[in-house]
């Protein structure tokens, strides 16, 4: 699976995509109503970004923009955000009411998500220090370096291969508000090259002591991680643990129905698995009569063999 929409909204507000006034939109909505999307041309044939973003500093009262969205700029298979970043650091002071950003909201025609060509994106935390969600898709050459944020509440990071180096900055990261972490690992494919032993830091969750929504998911190792959550001291104060979208086998459920209770959580999110007939009725069984709300897929995704008779199980979000 590919990404095939653009974000609808960020932090409760309605994605609005910024064109300036035209026939058909004689006004354009509050300031402070909508997430604006800018985007410029991902092939390099008109608008650039910076140039989308000089027209909607020049058109909207951005004193009052509460959530940007960043959508594709010039080459992002070939180029990273520094054009980007540079714009709206030119113009953080102008920006004093932002609260949300997500940087690379583009689809497969836009670019695939493992193509998407990232960097460092730690200045945009250090940049706007008020700022409570934060997003970021792509994994090639991301780079998350350990930071300090007080006030941040979501944080999630969208890739096809997640790099370890970028997992153990998010990990050694200070987020003292943060509420919701939401990590797609991916695959070696595409450089998710993680272990379990870098996700140490969030099953302990000592960093991390707002935290109340956990997604660690889209991973290879997906039933080594349900294993790391059977005894992870972070789960008794989670209210939403999300394991889907990965290669999550009989394995893994039997890791997380013989590990510590689960009954205190709000929602169980473990769709897109590999289980055989009667796993999901056991998690049913166990689970849901205390209230916990469980996301599973009717049927496990189609596994394909070799006629070696090797099974290969893939990830929802790879390319």
């Amino acid at each position: 699976m590919t990404i095939g929409n653009h974000l609808q909204d960020l932090d409760g507000l309605p994605a609005f995509d910024f064109g300036g006034v035209r026939p058909e939109q004689p006004e354009l909505p509050e300031a402070d109503a909508v997430a604006w999307r800018i985007t410029g041309s991902s092939y390099g044939d008109d608008e650039t970004w910076p140039e989308a973003f000089n027209r909607f500093t020049g058109t909207v009262d951005v004193t009052r923009v509460r959530a940007l969205i960043v959508g594709a700029w010039s080459d992002p298979f070939e180029e990273g955000p520094e054009e980007v970043a540079a714009a709206l650091l030119a113009v953080r002071d102008r920006l004093p009411a932002l609260r949300a950003l997500f940087i690379g909201d583009m689809v497969m025609e836009e670019c695939e998500i493992s193509w998407i060509k990232q960097g460092d994106v730690t200045p945009f935390l250090d940049a706007f220090p008020d700022l409570e969600t934060f997003g970021v898709r792509g994994g090639t050459g991301l780079v998350f370096t350990a930071v300090r944020h007080d006030k941040l509440r979501s944080l999630t990071v969208e890739t096809g291969g997640m790099p370890a180096h970028a997992v153990r900055g998010v990990a050694a990261s200070d987020f003292p508000a943060l509420e919701h972490l939401d990590l797609w690992l991916g695959t070696s494919e595409y450089g998710g090259n993680c272990e379990l032993a870098d996700l140490a830091p969030f099953f302990a969750g000592t960093r991390l002591p707002a935290l109340r929504s956990l997604a660690l998911r889209d991973s290879e190792i997906q039933d080594e991680i349900a294993a790391g959550f059977a005894a992870a001291p972070v789960v008794a104060r989670l209210e939403t643990l999300d394991l889907s979208m990965g290669v999550l086998t009989d394995d893994g459920a039997a890791a997380l129905l013989g590990g510590q209770p689960l009954t205190h959580l709000k929602t169980l999110d473990l769709h897109h698995n590999y289980f055989s007939d009667g796993v999901n009725e056991r998690l049913r069984e166990a689970l849901e009569p205390a209230g916990v709300q469980l996301e599973l897929d009717p049927d496990s995704d189609d596994e394909d063999l070799d006629e070696d008779g090797t099974v290969w199980r893939f990830v929802a979000v790879g390319e």
